[in-house]
């Protein structure tokens, strides 16, 4: 697995897992219910269960991932985004990705790629004083089709005046990887949210990170 550093131009960024956190005291308390002699990391267990909880959307399309199922998941994800009432929440951001992206910030075009709803999107953008690191935001309704499918990150492209080719896209999960890849992308997957490493290796990312604040040690 290698970047071709010379290729990149502009970055797009997952959100959940890739740039919001779990709940770690929530976590903490979960991980009581996974025992070693079923769960080889029960405290990695335990934030993907909690992560599951808190954005159920991604949940889902990895199961759809895994099973092959996407169109018909993506078709139920999108009915319930347009019929939620949206309710407010608190956020968790991963440490050192405010600092990051200030430092990325006027380096590259950047972008965020989101299968979530556009206010759940804002709201954690927003929170944390996000948005102006960003020049382009893609949500889970944005294009014809949301991840695995291209389209997101195709319109996020075409929006950053760049090709799909000079986009590395930055993910979590298998969702993000296979989404860049049919885009013609490069490809990062973290280690701080849904996906596991194996997962993300097979599905051909072209760099695994242990988290997202990583990507300053690489661009």
């Amino acid at each position: 697995m290698s970047l071709d550093l010379s290729r990149i131009k502009a970055l797009c960024f997952d959100v959940d897992g890739t740039l919001s956190d779990t709940d770690e005291m929530y976590a903490q308390k979960v991980v009581l219910f996974f025992p070693r002699f079923l769960f080889k990391d029960p405290a990695r267990a335990a934030r993907r269960f909690v992560m599951w909880i808190e954005a159920p959307g991604n949940a889902l399309l990895g199961l759809a991932d895994t099973l092959g199922i996407d169109d018909e998941m993506i078709a139920v994800i999108h009915w319930l985004s347009l019929r939620r009432r949206y309710s407010p929440k608190k956020f968790l951001l991963i440490s050192g990705v405010d600092e990051m992206l200030k430092q990325l910030h006027g380096r590259y075009p950047m972008a965020v790629v989101s299968a979530r709803d556009e206010a759940g999107t804002m709201a954690f953008l927003e929170q944390f004083d996000l948005v102006q690191y960003f020049d382009v935001i893609v949500t889970g309704l944005s294009a014809k089709h949301t991840k695995p499918y291209p389209d997101p990150i195709l319109l996020a492209a075409h929006k950053m005046n760049v090709s799909p080719e000079s986009c590395l896209m930055i993910g979590d999960t298998t969702v993000d990887i296979r989404a860049g890849k049919s885009a013609g992308a490069q490809t990062i997957g973290v280690l701080c949210g849904f996906g596991e490493e194996p997962e993300l290796q097979k599905m051909g990312a072209d760099l695994i990170l242990g988290d997202t604040t990583k990507l300053l040690n690489v661009l």
